[in-house]
């Protein structure tokens, strides 16, 4: 269901709204490292927390575009947050492409409500972007399927309540709903990270945990090529949209300083360095900003072409966000560095989002490959098994 106008704008309006009430503790959150139970609430009694879930389901059918303007106004106040919409997002968008009808009608409207908290847990130490190399294991126990293995990074795993977890079965790699409170199941805090630290980041640890066979999501052998595609593609498209946001935040505070600060008895912002500093924040910015839109229209209408424009815009927004708020650091200098400095915060939060759900480096190769495919040379191999 595509939603009308006005339920559009009602989506955006209470994003911005729970933006602006977040603005101050955001700061907090951050030194304290965690979010609090009620934003997830608040979330989802707003429409937000997984808005694109369709409306039979409890959602509100929020499309593409609308779901990146949300993450915008809510990645240019706290990274965290955003990220618990990606993770939720991610995991209801893996069930509504690939699911069953009874896994849907199970997880959907619990996703959509809050009732249900989600994480997605693929990342290994020894596979990252290369997710081919996975070494958690999925073994068939009659009526039931075992997850052994160890998972790191899962963004709201210290309380998250089931996980999309990726793992290697006979027959290829599985995706299979795992709740957080089965026996074996054990959480360990991730604490002092670089950025994004209030959200409730955790290593998991799953120790022969036994599940419902129908929590296999997807036959074997489709986990990676389509159920983690498609919740990575997902990922990727929030995760651009909220740096969006935050390049847009940190430019505005930028303005805003070299509009007021004056220094040995100039404007900072009559220093030709600044204007030079600031004109190129804003160009990035609104760049960043047309790809989200360009690939929010394929994601809409041309889904040969969504996968690819969600890479480029995700690459750009990802580069955009960290140059713009390195800027916007240096041109409030020591008021930048201070602890409880927003684009300080900001800056950190975008290094991080040069390396989730697809690092740069990884991004560049698949940029790369569909220019050179488009003329007809053929692809370099992949060494190392990265996923886009």
């Amino acid at each position: 269901m595509i939603p009308s106008p006005e339920t559009a704008t009602a989506l955006e309006r209470e994003a911005e709204e729970l933006a602006g009430r977040w603005a101050l503790p955001a700061a907090e959150w951050d030194r304290s490292e965690g979010l609090p139970a009620e934003v997830a609430r608040d979330l989802a009694r707003s429409g937000l927390l997984a808005p694109d879930i369709p409306v039979e389901y409890g959602g509100a059918g929020a499309d593409p575009r609308q779901v990146g303007e949300i993450c915008a106004r809510l990645g240019g106040v706290c990274s965290s947050v955003r990220g618990l919409v990606t993770v939720q997002g991610m995991v209801a968008a893996g069930l509504r492409r690939w699911g069953t009808a009874q896994q849907r009608k199970n997880w959907l409207p619990a996703l959509a409500s809050g009732e249900v908290v989600a994480g997605f847990a693929a990342t290994e130490q020894e596979a990252g972007s290369a997710l081919a190399h996975l070494g958690t294991t999925v073994e068939e126990d009659g009526d039931h399927l075992v997850v052994s293995g160890r998972k790191r990074w899962v963004t709201c795993g210290q309380f998250a309540d089931v996980f999309l977890v990726l793992g290697r079965a006979p027959g290829g790699l599985a995706a299979v709903l795992v709740e957080g409170d089965l026996p074996g199941v054990t959480r360990e805090p991730v604490t002092g990270q670089l950025g994004m630290r209030a959200a409730r980041i955790a290593h998991l640890a799953f120790d022969a945990v036994r599940v419902p066979r129908d929590h296999l999501v997807a036959p074997v052998g489709l986990g990676l090529s389509h159920v983690a595609a498609t919740v990575l593609d997902h990922g990727r498209h929030t995760v651009a949209w909220g740096c969006v946001g935050m390049a847009e935040a940190g430019l505005r505070d930028a303005v805003a300083h070299a509009g007021t600060r004056v220094q040995g008895g100039t404007p900072l912002a009559d220093h030709q360095l600044v204007r030079s500093s600031l004109a190129r924040s804003a160009v990035a910015a609104a760049g960043a900003r047309e790809l989200c839109l360009r690939a929010a229209r394929a994601r809409t209408g041309e889904p040969s072409r969504a996968v690819h424009e969600t890479i480029l815009a995700k690459y750009a927004a990802a580069d955009a966000a960290a140059t713009v708020t390195r800027d916007a650091v240096q041109i409030l200098g020591s008021a930048g560095c201070a602890p409880d400095s927003r684009v300080g915060r900001l800056f950190r939060d975008a290094k991080v989002m040069e390396i989730i759900e697809g690092a740069q480096h990884v991004a560049e190769m698949h940029i790369a490959d569909r220019l050179l495919r488009d003329l007809g040379v053929p692809a370099a191999p992949r060494t190392n098994g990265a996923t886009p």
